[in-house]
C-alpha cells in the first residue's frame, strides 16, 4: 500500500452507525459530535452504514437511521456508503497483507480465548493452518510497533492493556465475515477521513486500528473519543441494552439535551425553534475544550 494520499479537503469526518436498531441518545452524541467537529472545521461530514454483520442487522434500520439524522438537521455530504458493498476493497487489502506475510489462520475458539483472559496469545502464529473454517489474524509481530498508547484530542494520552495490545487480532472471521477493525480502517482510508470522532467505548479498538495503519504504511487519522452516556457505571446506552429510540417527530428537546451533555449549553437568547438554527449556533460555538473529559456520563 502506498503511503501517499490523494488530495482531499483539509478536514473529513464521518459517522458510521451499524444498522442493528434505531438511533438512541448515545448514538446521537456520536453523530452530533462528529458533525460539529467537521462543520466547525469547514470540513466534510460523511455517513457510512457499517453493515458487515448481517446476523446483527435489523430490517429497515439503515433507512430509519438516515431519516432520524435528517429529522435532527444532521445533513451529510456526498453519498451514503455501505460496507456491504465494499467486499472487493476488503479482499484487495487482505491479499496485499497476505503477500507481505502479515496474516495467518487461527483455530482458537471463543471458549479457548475466554480461558486465556480474552486474548489468543498468538498461539497459532507458527502452525501454518489452512484458512478454511478458521479465522484470519493480523501478524503484528512481524513489522508493526505494538501500539500500547496513543494521543486523543479530548482524552489526552490513552494507555491500553499491554497484553491485549500485543495480541494479533482477527481481520476476517471464520464464518467469512470481515472484522470491524479491518473494514473501518480500509473504509476510512478510502474516504480520506482525517479525524475519527466517536464514543469512548471504542477506545480499546483504536490501538489495533493504528497498528493496521502502520502495516499498510498509511498515516492514521486523528482521534476524538467522546464521553459515553450510561444509565449506571459501566452500563452504557446501547441497542443491546434496549435503549429507547430518539424521537424523530419532536427532535428539538433531545438535540438540546445532547448539546448540554457535550458541554455546550444553549444560551437563553438562542432561537431554538428549529434544529437548523440550533446547529448553526452549535457550529459557531463548538469547542473540544468545553466537552467533559470523563469517559462516561450518567444520564
Amino acid at each position: 500500500m502506498s503511503s501517499a494520499r490523494l488530495p482531499i479537503p483539509a478536514y473529513r469526518g464521518r459517522f458510521a452507525p451499524s444498522p442493528s436498531g434505531q438511533l438512541h441518545f448515545g448514538s446521537l452524541i456520536a453523530a452530533l459530535g462528529s458533525y460539529l467537529q467537521a462543520k466547525s472545521s469547514q470540513g466534510f461530514w460523511q455517513v457510512r452504514i457499517d453493515d458487515i454483520d448481517p446476523p446483527r442487522e435489523v430490517s429497515g434500520a439503515a433507512q430509519d437511521i438516515l431519516q432520524t439524522l435528517k429529522a435532527y438537521g444532521l445533513k451529510w455530504d456526498g453519498e451514503v456508503s455501505y460496507q456491504s458493498q465494499r467486499n472487493a476493497a476488503y479482499e484487495n487489502t487482505l491479499a496485499w497483507l497476505d503477500a507481505q506475510g502479515l496474516t495467518y489462520a487461527c483455530a482458537c475458539t471463543r471458549k479457548i480465548i475466554k480461558q486465556r483472559g480474552g486474548v489468543s496469545l498468538n498461539c497459532c502464529h507458527d502452525k501454518q493452518l489452512h484458512l478454511a473454517g478458521n479465522a484470519l489474524r493480523i501478524n503484528l509481530q512481524k513489522k508493526a510497533k505494538v501500539v500500547d498508547h496513543f494521543s486523543d484530542r479530548l482524552q489526552g494520552t490513552v494507555f491500553l492493556n499491554n497484553l491485549e495490545a500485543k495480541d494479533d487480532f482477527i481481520i476476517k472471521r471464520k464464518d467469512g465475515l470481515y472484522a470491524y477493525n479491518l473494514a473501518v480502517v480500509v473504509d476510512d482510508i478510502e474516504q480520506g477521513i482525517t479525524e475519527v470522532v466517536r464514543g469512548a467505548d471504542l477506545l480499546d479498538t483504536t490501538g489495533k486500528q493504528i497498528s493496521l495503519y502502520q502495516l499498510l504504511n498509511i498515516q492514521p487519522p486523528h482521534y476524538v473519543h467522546l464521553p459515553v452516556a450510561v444509565t449506571s457505571p459501566g452500563q452504557k446506552l446501547s441497542k443491546q441494552n434496549h435503549a429507547l429510540a430518539i424521537d424523530k417527530d419532536n427532535p428539538i428537546p433531545t438535540l438540546i439535551k445532547a448539546l448540554d451533555f457535550l458541554g455546550h449549553k444553549i444560551n437563553n437568547d438562542v432561537d431554538t425553534r428549529s434544529c437548523a438554527t440550533i446547529l448553526q449556533w452549535a457550529t459557531k460555538n463548538w469547542s473540544l475544550d468545553k466537552i467533559p473529559r470523563q469517559r462516561e456520563i450518567q444520564i
